[in-house]
């Protein structure tokens, strides 16, 4: 049998969410998943400003030939 990291199954999924509610509660989900949301958003804003540089660079090396 093969092991496919990031591959989970529906029995999988049903022990992480059962697991985080023990953990933190119901009334405390939404908060952490506002947090995640914002983590991921400022990663994504990081990422489109970095990839931005790196094709401005391109073009005025380009400009410059």
């Amino acid at each position: 049998m093969l092991i496919y990291p990031m591959m989970l199954g529906t029995w999988e999924i049903v022990a992480i969410v059962a697991v985080v509610v023990l953990l933190f509660g119901g009334k405390k989900i939404p908060e952490l998943m506002k947090g995640v949301g914002k983590g991921v958003k400022s990663f994504k804003e990081g990422m489109n400003e970095v990839e931005k540089e790196l094709k401005d660079e391109n073009y005025n090396k380009d400009e410059n030939k």
